[in-house]
């Protein structure tokens, strides 16, 4: 059901379309299912919410990546102490 506040009816959803269009009833004035969800409040609910869990995947995964960047360097770093080590004592035989 979609609530027209200008006509004050009741009218089918039009589910051919994703929005109701402007013709049967404006946006600012149309209420869907129960009287007292604004589609325009609606839309700006779901963007806001898309957008906060599109960020936190983007946070995640720089995190991620930056938790794995720190991680591999203190491999690198024993692995050049071992090779340092080992030229030493190569070194010290010769």
């Amino acid at each position: 059901c979609l609530w027209c506040y200008t006509n004050n009816t009741c009218i089918n959803y039009p589910v051919r379309s994703i929005l109701p269009p402007s013709s049967l009833c404006s946006l600012s004035n149309a209420r869907w299912g129960v009287c007292w969800i604004n589609f325009e409040a609606l839309i700006i609910a779901i963007a806001v919410v898309a957008g906060l869990i599109l960020v936190s995947i983007a946070v995640c995964c720089c995190y991620c990546c930056y938790c794995r960047r720190r991680s591999r360097r203190p491999d690198e770093e024993e692995q050049l102490a071992r090779k340092r080590e080992e030229r030493r004592l190569q070194s010290l035989q010769r």
